[in-house]
């Protein structure tokens, strides 16, 4: 039931922006895929035709460049409210319909993305399988015998096959990335708070976060920063820091790599090929591999589920599973069902230990950048699931349980195939809001490790990288003139730079339309007071002609640190403050495009 359709976000964009594609259009093209027999147990809830067409037919007076997930269909995991559609979480006795989508849902839809439906998972979120639902094993995306991985299983698949251009899933113990190692995909693991869970059926609130699958680092990058944004409504939600990590750099990084004896591939002997060809292309992008302790992690992965953490999935649903025990998944009963043995003395003792750990975890920090392990060892088939679903299910969790105890960020990311032709996959992780450097570290790594996008057949393009590790390069953001398609643009091209990707600031900018002209130019001021967010483009100019580009850049402007909106900061077009004075302000239509439609220009 895969579609045919290349639904990279980069591809649709193209299209939409060539007139070659409009969101109806592809909603039809994708419409023979949605409606086919669903034999990967996919969905809970598809949108119908019509349903999907009048979210399409919303976007008739917007265009391309008015939003940045203009047309962009996506998959919502069966936890996450959308406006009414029923929310099951796999178990249909416990269903509502909700009159409001979940924030971060919304946040998308209002970027002019169009949600496509609900995708299975694992009863309650309660498990790594993607196989403990009523609604049927979701399969492999490469192998139906196999699991998808979950819970977030629906998700990923949907994604695999081309049927989503993203999805969203969630991620307390793994869920955003054993079903992306599965699938050949991206997964986003963000840090607790990144994204609001406002709309979300909880499994463990304290450390619960929705998750991002994608097909690429960049496209993932994208929905990252539309969804991200800090939600005053949810307790749990933080904001982002205000001076964000700089990106990695010419100076290189180093990454921890378990020791070779806490290893783990569970009878898996194609796994160690993979990872040590990951270990090298981390090196080849001027990495330096550090051997570390892996043991405060797999001692805070063994706490999550045997210590009193299941408590807490229990309180997500406590009325429920007291009025309908019998309606849950047998194994779903038999997981939360422990937590009725666990007492306040034993939930305290495995705080203090945590705390311990936390503070050995911190001391692994002071010698590497990033963690790199593999996302799970073994791939399994769903009759081997079926014979042990709990030891099994508990292996897998061995590279993923600790990650939210712990405050971390983590990117699944395609690590090649092996010989039996399924995905491997690794993860690179680091503490708590380091989101934006994993990306564009994983857009370098899948480069070198993948060349495939999923299940659908189409490769990764090779211009489709953020602002990575790069000796010979440095990105910079622009916002005007010499964007694509603009009157400077071709400063950009003559100094050999390339695209990276659209992207926006950090709302915290007032944008100028400058005297002069033509060509007609902007200015970008940062502001303490009523900013807003900008649209900008992210180009990589080679070292040799940057100092050139730069030097002929006219005052007002110049180059400086600009932060996007996902909190990261890149070298970009800023203005002096004080030619703002005599400047009209453009700051309400959110970027130089909008303004010279405005005006006609």
């Amino acid at each position: 039931m895969s579609a045919v359709l290349n639904v990279s976000l980069h591809a649709l964009r193209q299209q939409y922006l060539a007139g070659d594609l409009t969101p109806r259009t592809l909603i039809e093209r994708l419409l023979p895929a949605l409606e086919a027999e669903d034999s990967h147990h996919i969905w809970i809830h598809r949108l119908d035709r019509d349903a999907l067409l009048a979210y399409a037919d919303a976007l008739q007076d917007k265009q391309p460049q008015d939003l940045p997930l203009y047309g962009i269909p996506f998959a919502i995991k069966d936890n996450i409210d959308l406006a009414g559609v029923p929310t099951t979480a796999a178990c249909a006795a416990y269903a509502y319909t909700p009159d409001v989508s979940a924030f971060v849902v919304q946040r998308l839809i209002d970027a002019g993305a169009i949600p496509l439906g609900k995708t299975n998972l694992d009863q309650f979120a309660t498990g790594l399988v993607g196989s403990r639902s009523p609604y049927g094993a979701c399969r492999n995306a490469f192998d139906p015998d196999y699991i998808s991985g979950g819970s977030s299983a629906g998700s990923a698949v949907a994604v695999a096959l081309g049927l989503a251009s993203f999805s969203l899933g969630t991620d307390t113990a793994g869920s955003g990335r054993i079903p992306a190692a599965f699938n050949n995909l991206i997964g986003i693991k963000p840090s607790l708070g990144l994204l609001s869970n406002r709309g979300m059926v909880p499994a463990c609130r304290t450390l619960d976060c929705i998750s991002i699958f994608a097909l690429t680092a960049a496209d993932a990058a994208e929905v990252l920063a539309v969804a991200s944004c800090y939600d005053a409504a949810d307790p749990y939600s933080k904001p982002q820091p205000k001076h964000p990590a700089l990106p990695f750099g010419a100076e290189g990084f180093r990454f921890g790599v378990p020791m070779a004896a806490q290893l783990k591939f569970f009878g898996n002997t194609a796994g160690p090929e993979r990872f040590e060809a990951a270990i090298s292309a981390l090196k080849v992008m001027g990495g330096t591999a550090v051997e570390i302790d892996f043991s405060p992690f797999i001692e805070t992965a063994k706490l999550l589920y045997d210590g009193p953490w299941v408590a807490e999935r229990y309180a997500a649903i406590a009325d429920f599973i007291e009025q309908q025990p019998g309606a849950l998944f047998p194994v779903t009963r038999q997981i939360i069902g422990r937590a009725t043995e666990i007492n306040a003395v034993a939930a305290f003792n495995a705080q203090y230990r945590l705390q311990a750990l936390r503070r050995q975890a911190e001391a692994i920090w002071r010698d590497c950048d990033v963690l790199l392990t593999p996302t799970a060892g073994q791939l399994y088939t769903l009759a081997q699931v079926e014979a042990d679903p709990i030891g099994l299910n508990s292996n897998l969790g061995y590279y993923t349980n600790f990650m939210n105890l712990l405050d971390m960020c983590a990117l699944a990311v395609p690590a090649g195939f092996q010989a039996d032709g399924l995905p491997f996959g690794v993860t690179l992780s680091a503490p708590a809001f380091n989101d934006r450097r994993l990306l564009d570290l994983s857009a370098q790594l899948h480069g070198h490790t993948s060349d495939q996008l999923g299940a659908t057949g189409f490769s990764l393009p090779q211009d489709r990288v953020l602002a990575s590790p790069d000796r010979h390069s440095i990105a910079v953001a622009v916002c005007g003139a010499h964007m694509s398609g603009l009157p400077l643009n071709h400063q950009l091209k003559t100094a050999g730079a390339t695209l990276i990707t659209c992207a926006s600031t950090a709302p915290v900018y007032r944008l100028y339309a400058l005297a002069g002209g033509p060509p007609y130019r902007p200015g970008l001021v940062r502001s303490e007071q009523g900013g807003a967010a900008i649209e900008l483009e992210l180009w990589r100019i080679p070292l040799a002609t940057y100092g050139t580009f730069v030097a002929g850049i006219p005052s007002p402007l110049g180059i400086g640190s600009v932060i996007l909106n996902d909190g990261s900061m890149v070298q970009g077009f800023v203005c002096e403050a004080i030619a703002a004075t005599d400047a009209k302000e453009i700051t309400h239509l959110g970027g130089w495009r909008a303004y010279l439609a405005s005006m006609g220009l």
